[in-house]
């Protein structure tokens, strides 16, 4: 195989933010880059989505609420299904 170099141009903060990515993956950016372009051959388009598992916002509201209500002794628990629907159609 003969190598070559590719040129590519991008914003400063967008190869920042990829390099911090690729180095909590394990990868530097060439072998982020190769990847991408010998997936995109196999797969004959855009190949796959390799991310942190990072919750958005909205799930890291939900996330703390269940803590705070799992916290508050004054939040009615359930022992079991029948226990919560009887309660539900009160």
């Amino acid at each position: 195989m003969t190598a070559t170099n590719l040129n590519i141009r991008t914003d400063k903060a967008v190869k920042e933010e990829a390099d911090r990515i690729f180095s909590e993956l394990g990868l530097n950016m060439t072998t982020a880059i190769n990847m991408f372009l010998r997936t995109t051959i196999r797969e004959h388009g855009i190949p796959f989505a390799l991310k942190l598992n990072e919750p958005n916002d909205v799930t890291v509201a939900a996330i703390e609420e269940g803590r705070r209500i799992a916290a508050d002794s004054s939040v009615k628990g359930y022992s079991s299904m029948d226990e919560l629907r009887a309660a539900l159609e009160a």
